[in-house]
């Protein structure tokens, strides 16, 4: 049996207004090889922008990986590696037994991230991290003109 490829996932997302028109922005990378990713909602909040990059990061891979997710949001990073045990065991509610917010975006991001080996990596925003800051870059780039 191969190993899983080893891919390295740089995400963000971006909103003008919060809520309002959002972006989403990807950059992986396997080895040599990069590809960005960009995309966008007329109507969203910087949080859903944030989860929506990784959702898309995990759909881009066609096969089980051994992926590597950096993001500048500690709502991704910590909801991901944290939080989302107990949410489950709870009915998808919080410690406060209200409703997990996102709760759409966070399961879906919960069944991606199941066919994979995912490792969840916060690096600070805005801190001269070149891959973070193209995938900021993108996350702007597919906000809607509105």
């Amino acid at each position: 049996m191969s190993e899983k490829p080893v891919v390295e996932a740089f995400t963000d997302g971006a909103c003008s207004g919060n809520p309002g028109p959002g972006g989403w922005g990807v950059l992986l990378r396997m080895g040599r090889h990069e590809k960005e990713l960009y995309g966008g909602e007329a109507h969203t909040t910087n949080q859903q922008m944030e989860l929506q990059a990784a959702v898309e990061a995990l759909k881009a891979l066609t096969k089980p990986c051994k992926v590597t997710i950096i993001s500048d949001s500690k709502y991704v990073v910590q909801g991901m590696s944290e939080w989302i045990h107990n949410w489950k065991k709870k009915g998808w509610k919080t410690a406060g037994k209200k409703p997990v917010s996102n709760l759409e975006r966070w399961q879906e991001l919960d069944k991606l991230a199941a066919v994979h080996d995912v490792t969840w990596k916060w690096v600070k925003g805005h801190a001269g991290h070149a891959e973070n800051e193209r995938a900021d870059e993108l996350a702007r780039q597919g906000i809607p003109a509105g």
